[in-house]
């Protein structure tokens, strides 16, 4: 589309640098201009609740080097991010007052962690994770014998977790729910992976709500509603994401919680678009839905370029995310809402590490979901059966003896 003389790219994260990637991969030859606010190139986010953490020296998380962005021919700005969005005028205004033209606006800004006040106001001993700087304050803070409390039992709290014990200290996790990883767990894997914790000498607290923190000296003091204190050389929480949409607001762009796009990643002003966790998109059930996964931000990055080029979108996979925690890994594809599940293998709590199997959520007699335990090989084949809309036969699926990939037809 040679009408397209300038791309802008808000936002230097996942979907930012996957939009890059995409659109030259479509032969896109105008301009890209990439705005970032931190001083980074883009880099990945899901290793700084671990490797960043346990091995900071040996960790690579850049997506994008400066080199690459200059076989790419990108303008990058870091350090200085938007302040303004005008889209009448089709420009954007920096901190710095630098004005900036675009034919196509995509928004990839991400999120902020939702905050906690009260501890906030403790300032010192008190850690989030959302960027680079977080994950390397925790490493000197995650040390032997030193009492951490995690508040948050999500995916990015049995994480930190992880790592925390296995840097031997000795870790709290208070979670307001009645499951780990509620949101986006079945049952009965959540079951698991809290016997896994504990098992490792987490001690993890379900349904437990905090009344109040103080400072005591160098300890920070936790004051549950029942009445105890938990005493902490730090307190580190993660109670999920503000999408950092008041551009989009301002802008008066269609926002719920997130920027609302459609199935092309447009928002309400047709030469602007979103992606990634800042964004909320129709889906074919005619509700607006938010992701908060790697592959969704690579997925809706892609959007938008195949989009912007006028090219097809390929037909969507099922949702697919991972977690390593305890030295297992977990991936999930698909609704984890499915009615029944059903486990090939042997899901043995004392086995640990060792465990691997694969579990089917079926609904209405359909394969609609599938996680892997320490069997990622797997993975691709329930991907495929979850795309086929597979009508799940308990005695073929279920015996391993059958070759997994040869059932998948």
């Amino acid at each position: 589309m040679s009408n397209i003389e300038t791309i802008v790219i808000v936002g230097a994260g996942q979907a930012g640098a996957s939009a890059i990637i995409e659109l030259r991969a479509h032969q896109y030859e105008g301009k890209i201009i990439l705005v970032g606010d931190e001083a980074h190139l883009p880099y990945e986010r899901p290793p700084l609740s671990k490797d960043v953490i346990l091995k900071p020296e040996d960790t690579k998380i850049e997506i994008l080097s400066a080199e690459k962005l200059a076989q790419l021919n990108v303008d990058v700005i870091r350090g200085n991010g938007v302040v303004k969005i005008n889209p009448e005028t089709h420009n954007i205004e920096l901190k710095n007052g630098e004005v900036l033209a675009y034919d196509k606006l995509l928004l990839a800004t991400g999120g902020a962690a939702r905050r906690l006040p009260n501890f906030d106001a403790l300032g010192k001993h008190v850690y989030t994770l959302r960027n680079l700087e977080d994950s390397q304050a925790l490493v000197p803070v995650l040390q032997a014998g030193r009492r951490i409390i995690l508040i948050g039992g999500g995916v990015i709290g049995l994480e930190l977790a992880s790592s925390a014990r296995f840097k031997d200290c000795q870790v709290t996790v208070i979670e307001m729910g009645s499951m780990v990883m509620g949101r986006c767990s079945p049952t009965i894997l959540s079951e698991f992976l809290l016997a896994q914790h504990r098992q490792k000498g987490i001690d993890v607290r379900l349904e437990t709500k905090i009344a109040g923190c103080q400072l005591d000296g160098e300890e920070v003091v936790v004051i549950l509603e029942n009445g105890e204190e938990l005493r902490a050389d730090a307190v580190v929480y993660g109670i999920g994401i503000i999408p950092n949409a008041q551009l989009a607001i301002d802008a008066n762009l269609n926002v719920d919680f997130a920027i609302q796009v459609n199935e092309n990643c447009q928002t309400s002003h047709p030469d602007i678009y979103a992606a990634g966790d800042v964004a909320t998109q129709l889906r074919a059930n005619g509700q607006y839905a938010r992701v908060e996964t790697w592959e969704n931000a690579n997925l809706q990055a892609g959007i938008f370029a195949r989009h912007v080029m006028n090219v097809e979108h390929p037909t969507p996979n099922p949702a697919w995310f991972w977690t390593d925690q305890l030295e297992i890994n977990f991936q999930f594809v698909g609704d984890m809402a499915a009615s029944q599940w059903h486990i090939r293998g042997e899901m043995d709590v004392a086995q640990g590490s060792e465990n691997s199997f694969v579990m089917f959520g079926v609904s209405d007699s359909q394969i609609v979901a599938g996680i892997t335990v320490n069997a990622a090989k797997d993975m691709r084949h329930l991907k495929k059966l979850i795309s086929k809309k597979s009508v799940f036969e308990m005695e073929k699926y279920l015996d391993l003896t059958q070759d997994l990939r040869k059932l998948v037809k």
